[in-house]
Formats: structure tokens, sequence, C-alpha cells
């Protein structure tokens, strides 16, 4: 590539062509016009917070009188001014930028007070400039506020036909107030607005003390405040943001749940994030809703007016506000982040700063403000003072200035004459010394002579100033002009002077701008996960035996009576069954033990959802189990963790065995799962529940075999580890297996208490007409028959209050109620007692055994897939070795393969629920008759 060198310089001719190198002559033309964007155009200046167009709109509209006191002027004439005169590029540019500054959606102190259509948030644009007027707002004027006083630099327009400022000396740190955004080339800027009030008493304190932390500076200023209000979620981002210029703050909608008639629900939104399209944002929600991507949503408006942001989203009946709101969130700009990148020029330069950083360079700026400032009023008033001492002396000596003057020929005589002779200078002696640079010449006796700005002033003097009272003006003025002298020496001369003349300035700003905080800032708030956007509720969850796993809302079922036919179920392929089922709250975790000892945590929620005849989906798609791996054991936890600190988990395998641990020990459960229990060879685990120190723990067999004991350090201690196979809870007998865990509440009871209460329960049975099918049992073979004693009426109301029912299923679709006194304590690891007699007519094998309440529902589930729902008071209560009352008819082949609680109306949940509440459930109407749910 080569060059012409027109100029010849360097001793090359004229029509000499140089060689330049290509990568050298793109390096250098892109950087030329990189910095040419990113000074001249793109980035503000850290000092006044504008950019060169918006400075020049200022400039402009403060030279030609448009100032916040006088009529609004058409923006065309605006924009013509600054095009013609300072900024060479188009007007719509220049309107643009006019514009956004009167909006007060999106200055938090607008500078140029609009009269018209300047758009609106739903992103309309603004009307012509030829219909809409403007002036500089009351805020502007603290930004041009001593400009014609030599407080900035100036500099040649582009045409060099008149000058433009450098920058404004802002008054106020207008960058923090207001904000930024541009984008230069290779770097960009997006600095968010804050409370003037706040962001000026947060100078105010760096200028008391200069070394002010930026966590004090945080109380201050907490962060940003944006003009169009809205939530900050959390403080994390806005700290790291003040520390080093970068980082991205979450903004969330002010929101809030209106109730409408007949029980509905609506969320009106009053303050939407900052600059959010209201507008784009509704027609969002509109698409999201017909997509059928949010559910629940019945109507859609914008109520917006005069008064405010107003918009309605009225909700299905049976649609819950919270999970709407968060699906919200999450899906629409609702809530968006804020990224901060706080660059900005500072000496020429860009560079990325803090919010000390910034403060410090404002402070910097306007303290030289105030310095070119007093340098320009010291001169002025020097200069006045100077005029001043010679019309004192001339009307201190009248007379003799008079003489003089009539014996001149002319002025220029008269003005030498007064120039030549020496004056006393009297009063002025003290002022003479404030402006001794200007020129007079003080003699050793006193006298003064008179300079010749000093005799025009004189010559100029009319004949009023000579009356007595424009004498005492001048001697007061000459007073009050030393005063000002002497007070621009103390600025200019001390420091902590002009930190005070700054404060002092910046209070009378505030006192003018100051506006109350529109931003709130929550503390604490997390990230919208995917469980803020489940509907809660409570879900039946059901396992099969080969390993599939699903969630069903529980209003799916109804109540039926005992006896009834049921309804469908899980559509099994062959011979899968349902091996376990129980309710839990979509927000509960549940923890799954493995047949290799394994423990893995899953929400309810992110179970995989299904219908009643759905099969669901395997386990191995939801969890990472190996290929021989299966699930034996399933545990939902208690939904507040804040319960898990004072709980156990009681393990029991198929062989009998039984360990203790703290519940803590699976707080931190891996995605790959966790050791959860050692197994010996062919054993597996069928049961997991919490308990509490000195509960009691109750294991059932195949067999019907029951055994009681409490869970104390002395009978079954903490295990420290989780690798150990545990102890022996129940001796079993050939061909038995334990098939149930349960926790009972400890009570202290001697065997004729227990004994006396059964037989008084029994009496009262028979009184009301509840015994007639109730058996007898003789004592088991090997028993000590118990004596009868009385028992107090007080003691079996406390034996009462402390009773619990334990339900009894078997194989057959036969169950019992009975007392859990019925169950005595013994020591870990005998045979246990009998908990129900078998039958070819009952069942052969007992497949649940569990702890119900009055107004507990339980579940029968067949190896068909039927399920049945009935209350569990319709189950007869009788003594523990009875036959038991039909629960579901089954079909030929048919059995049962579980049975399991249903949780009640209140939320608490049964013995399957982790012995803790489970938080609230929907609303369930018990069914009648034997018809299917």
């Amino acid at each position: 590539m080569s060059e012409t060198n027109p100029g010849g310089g360097d001793g090359a001719r004229p029509d000499q062509t140089l060689p330049v190198a290509l990568e050298e002559e793109m390096r250098r033309s892109y950087l030329d016009y990189a910095m040419s964007v990113i000074v001249a155009r793109a980035l503000p200046d850290v000092r006044d917070g504008l950019k060169p167009v918006h400075r020049r709109i200022l400039f402009a509209m403060q030279e030609s009188g448009y100032t916040h006191d006088k009529p609004h002027r058409k923006s065309a004439r605006v924009v013509g001014d600054v095009m013609g005169k300072y900024h060479p590029h188009g007007d719509a540019a220049i309107y643009d930028a006019m514009v956004r500054m009167a909006q007060p959606f999106s200055m938090r102190v607008p500078l140029v007070d609009g009269q018209g259509n300047f758009g609106s948030m739903d992103g309309d644009p603004p009307a012509a400039m030829r219909y809409t007027e403007v002036r500089l707002a009351r805020a502007a004027s603290f930004l041009l506020e001593g400009i014609e006083e030599d407080t900035v630099d100036f500099q040649p327009n582009y045409d060099e036909s008149a000058e433009e400022p450098r920058v404004l000396p802002a008054a106020f740190p207008n960058l923090l107030v207001n904000g930024a955004g541009g984008i230069a080339v290779g770097m960009a800027t997006n600095i968010p607005t804050h409370n003037p009030s706040e962001v000026i008493d947060a100078t105010l304190a760096l200028i008391a003390e200069p070394e002010t932390p930026l966590s004090r500076l945080m109380e201050i200023i907490p962060g940003p405040d944006f003009p169009t209000g809205g939530l900050i979620l959390g403080r994390a981002g806005i700290r790291a943001a003040f520390e080093t210029g970068r980082g991205s703050i979450p903004l969330r909608a002010r929101c809030e749940v209106e109730e409408l008639r007949g029980g509905r629900q609506a969320i009106v939104v009053t303050e939407i994030p900052y600059q959010v399209n209201k507008a784009s944002l509704i027609e969002k929600i509109a698409e999201l809703v017909r997509a059928k991507a949010v559910e629940g949503i019945s109507d859609l408006r914008d109520e917006s007016d005069r008064e405010g942001l107003r918009i309605v989203i009225e909700l299905k009946r049976d649609a819950t506000a919270e999970v709407v709101l968060n699906q919200l969130y999450r899906l629409t700009p609702l809530q968006t982040s804020f990224a901060v990148n706080f660059l900005a020029l500072h000496d020429g330069r860009p560079r990325q700063m803090g919010l000390v950083e910034a403060l410090r360079a404002f402070i910097g700026f306007r303290e030289e403000v105030i310095l070119r400032r007093s340098r320009h009023r010291l001169a002025k008033a020097r200069e006045r003072g100077h005029l001043l001492v010679g019309l004192a002396i001339a009307v201190a000596n009248i007379e003799e200035v008079i003489r003089l003057i009539r014996a001149s020929r002319d002025p220029a005589e008269a003005r030498a004459a007064l120039m030549a002779r020496d004056w006393p200078a009297g009063d002025t002696a003290a002022l003479l010394a404030l402006v001794e640079d200007a020129g007079n010449v003080v003699t050793p006796e006193g006298t003064v002579r008179l300079t010749e700005a000093q005799a025009r002033g004189i010559l100029a003097l009319t004949l009023q100033r000579l009356t007595g009272l424009e004498r005492e003006r001048i001697t007061a003025e000459l007073a009050e002009v030393g005063a000002r002298i002497r007070e621009l020496l103390e600025i200019l001369g001390s420091r902590p002077r002009r930190m005070e003349v700054m404060a002092a300035e910046l209070r009378a700003v505030r006192a003018q701008i100051a506006a109350p905080r529109l931003t709130r800032i929550l503390d604490g708030v997390a990230e919208l996960d995917d469980e803020s956007l489940i509907e809660p509720g409570m879900m039946v969850v059901t396992l099969t035996r080969d390993g599939y796993v699903k969630r069903t809302p529980l209003e799916t079922f109804r109540a039926q009576n005992r006896g009834g036919r049921g309804r469908s179920a899980a559509a099994t392929r062959q011979d899968d069954v349902v091996v376990r089922s129980f309710i839990a709250h979509t927000h509960q975790w549940v923890l799954f033990f493995t047949s290799r000892g394994m423990a893995f945590r899953e929400k309810v929620w992110q179970l995989p959802e299904a219908g009643p005849t759905s099969r669901g989906r395997s386990l191995r798609q939801v969890l990472q189990l190996r290929e021989e791996e299966q699930v034996t054991a399933v545990l939902p936890l208690p939904q507040d963790e804040a319960l898990w600190d004072g709980l156990h988990l009681v393990f029991a395998t198929a062989s009998g065995n039984v360990r203790r641990n703290r519940l803590s020990d699976f707080r931190n459960v891996r995605a790959a799962g966790l050791i959860a229990m050692k197994l010996d060879e062919g054993d597996a685990l069928i049961g997991v529940q919490t308990c509490r120190e000195g509960d009691d723990v109750l294991l059932a067999t195949r067999n019907g075999r029951c055994i009681r004991f409490q869970a104390v350090e002395e009978t079954l201690r903490v295990f420290a580890g989780r690798d150990s196979s545990g102890v022996r809870g129940i001796r079993l007998a050939e061909g038995d297996a334990v098939i149930a865990l349960s926790v009972l509440r400890h009570f202290d009871a001697s065997a004729e208490e227990r004994e006396a209460y059964l037989r008084l329960a029994a009496q009262r049975r028979r009184a009301n007409g509840n015994g007639a099918e109730e058996v007898e049992a003789p004592e088991e073979a090997g028993e000590e028959p118990v004596a009868e004693i009385a028992l107090a009426p007080e003691r079996a109301a406390e034996m009462e209050a402390a009773e619990e029912i334990i339900l009894a299923v078997t194989d057959g679709g036969f169950g019992k109620r009975s007392s859990s006194y019925d169950y005595r304590v013994t020591g870990r690891g005998g045979q246990g007692i009998e908990g129900i007699t078998l039958s070819r007519r009952t069942g052969r094998e007992v497949v649940a055994t569990f702890p119900v309440r009055p107004g507990d529902d339980v579940m029968l589930v067949t190896d068909t897939g039927r399920l049945i729902r009935l209350p569990a008071d319709q189950v007869r209560l009788t003594r523990r070795r009875s036959l038991g009352v039909m629960l579901l008819r089954l079909n030929q082949g048919e059995r049962v393969t579980s049975c399991f609680p249903v949780v009640d109306d209140q939320g608490e949940a049964g013995p399957e629920a982790g012995a803790a509440q489970a938080g609230p459930a929907p609303d369930e109407a018990p069914g009648g008759g034997g018809a299917d749910a």
C-alpha cells in the first residue's frame, strides 16, 4: 500500500507516495476510530455522568436561556441549535437522547422538563419534535451552575466557530444518580440508577471521612434505586458491583395477590423491572397461557393509567397464586437481571471502577471546580476592589479631585494628573493589602498612587455618587468585597475549607432533588428453582416390584366404605405388582434405599407424575442404580428440615436385623448415592423409619409374629457409622421374614395395667354395640397369666390418651385393629408374640402392620393393580390375635400386596410419612358406598 504526501514534509515532493504496510495502516485507523467512539460518543464521563450528546444538549439549552424558570420551547428548535453548533450528527440521535432525559421511567432524576408525548413504558415512540416542547429541569441547573466562571475547560466545536465545554461542573454525582448505558468498540457500560439522597449522603460521608469503608457506604446506599421501582433479590450482586464495578443484580416486579369475588384470586403487578417493556411483557404472558406453558390464568388485562402501572392477572379457582407467580418469574421478564458494568471515562480513559472509586473521582473533580471557581471569583473581586479603592479615595478627597479635573484641559490630562498625585490611603489601606497585585504603588509615608483603571473610574464618577448615601454604599461594598476576598483566599489556601464548601453545596442540592426510595431490596432471596414452580399438594407415590415409580395426586382417590370393589390403579405388565405406596407432599424429600445398602434422595415433585392407571417410569431413569440393584425401602422425610436434628433413623432388614443412626448422617446425599447399611448375603432392607430417643420399635413378620422393644441406648444404641449390618431385632422361625417396621410412643405400664385397660375397653365396646364379633383369644403358649386388677379412672384416662391403634392386614383382604397395649415391651432379639391369627379364609401371610389414628384412611393395593381407599375406623377394633374382618373383596386368585395409611385433612402425616408433619393436604371429600373412586 502506498500513501501520497501532499504536504511534502520531511523533504518529500508533493506528489511523492510512501509505502505503508497494510496491517500497520489498518491498526492505526481502527484504533483512531475506536478511541473516537469510546471518548466522543459511547461512554459517559465519571465527572458529570454525561456523554457528549447529552452534554451538548444541556449546554445549548442553557446558552439559549431555556431554563427551568422560563417557558417551554419547541424540541425542534433545541435539536436544530445542538446539531448546528455542537453535534454534527442526525437529528434523530439528538432528539432520542433528549427524549430519554425527559422520561421519568428512564431517568431517576430527569434533566429535561418535557411537555407533550415523550413515549411510554409500552415502548411507544415519542411524538415528532415539532409537537413536543422542552426546557431544562431544575436538577440540570445544578450540573450547569458556575459554567461561566471558568470552572471547566472549553474546546472548539466541530467547525471552530464556537466553543463547548469538555465537561459540565456537576454539583452532584449524576453518573450514579441517573446511570448510563452504551456500547463502544470492544467495551460496553451499563450503570444502574441510584437514589439521589442516598448518593449525596454517601458523598458527604466520604468527604467527612475519606477512608470510609465500602461496608459503611453500603449502609447509606444499600443498592440501586430504579425509577420503575420493583424489587432487588439479595445483596450479593450489589456488593460485587460496588466492589469491582461488575455484578449481576436480579430484579423482580412488585406483585400483590388480591381476593376477587367467588373465592378467586388475582395477581396485580404494580411495578416492573427497570427497562422492561410493559406491552411486550403482557404479550409474553399471553403467549405462555395460549401455549399452556403457564396454567391457572383465566384473564389478563392492563389497567395502567395516569395514577400508575397496574397489570391484572386473574387466576382460575383451583390455581395457586404463588406457583403461578413463580412460573411467571421464571418464564417472563417479571424477573430479570441487571448486568452492572461500571465503565466510565476517567482522566480521558475508559476505566472500570467501584462505588468508592467513582465517588472519590467526583469529589476530586468537584474540588477542582471549586478551586477554579474561587480563582475566577477572586480575580473578579480584586478587580472590583481595585476600582472601589479608587472611588473611595476620590470621594474622601473630592475637593482636590474636582480641582484637578477642572484644571485639566482634556480627560487624558485629568487622568494623568490623578495618577501623578500621591493620595492618602485612609480606610482603604486594609483592602489595598488584599488587592496589592492590582498595580497600586504605596509609598512609605502611607500614600497611594492611583492606577489608570482607577483614574478612569473616577472620571466616570457621576455627581449622584457624591451624595452621602452613595458614599456609604461605596464604603459598604468596599467592606463586602474585602470580606469576599478573604473568604476566597481561605478557600484557596485550605482543603478542609474547600470540603466544607462542597458539603454545603451538596446539602443544598439534596434539598432540591431528594426523593424517597422506589426499589425495595429483599434479603436472602434465592434464585428460583424448579421446586418453586410446582403446585404444592399431596401425592400418592407408588413403586412396583419391577422398579417402576410414579406420583398421582391424592385427590384422584376418594374414600370408599369397607368391602367396596376399589378402582383400577397402576397398569402393571405381566406379573409386576405394586409393592410400596405412601402419601407425601410435593416438596418433601424421599430417601430410597437399595438392595446394595445405598441411599438416594429425591424430591417428590421430581418423580414422574402419572394417572392412576399408568405404570409410571423406571427407577433406573430417576436414580443412578446399578444393573443388578433394586430399591427395597423408601422413606419420606419431614418436609420441615428443622425437625431433622432431633430425629434418628431405624433400619430393619428381612432377616430381623435392626440399626439406629442419626438422620443428620443422611443430610447430604450425592446424586450417585450414599452408603446406608451393610447387608448380609441374601438380606434386604424392608423398612426405614424416623424415631426419637425412647420411642418403641415394632417389628412384624410375614407369619404374624410381632416384637416391641424400646429404642434406648441400652437396648438399641445409635451407631456412629453407616457401614454396619446392625444387631438382631427378632429371632425368626424357618421361612419367616420381617415385613413391617413401625415406631410407637413409649408408655410405662405394667402387664396388669395393660390387661385391665384392654378388658375395660372391650367392655365399653360391647356396651356401645361394637364388640359383637370380638374374639377373646386364649393365652398364648409360654405366656404367664395376668392377674386382674381394678384400674383407677385417672389412670385409665391417661392410658387412653397415650393409646395407639395397630392395623394388621393379610394378603386375603382381611384386617383388624388392636391396641398398642396388646403388644408388650420386651427385650430385643426375642421370638416375639402372635400379632394376628392366619387361616385359609383370612389369608396365608401378613402384608402390612402399622399404627393408624381416628379419622385416618388406608389404601389397599392388589397384585392385579386394584386399589381401594377406606376409613380405618370402619375396621373393627379387637384383641391382638383375632381373625379380623374383610376389608376388600378379592377376585379369584387375587391377593393384597400392600396397605398404607393416608394423610388426614389436617395434613398430619402417619408413620409412613416419617413420623412428622408433612404439610397441608388438599381438600378431600369422603366417598360413600362401594362405587369406584
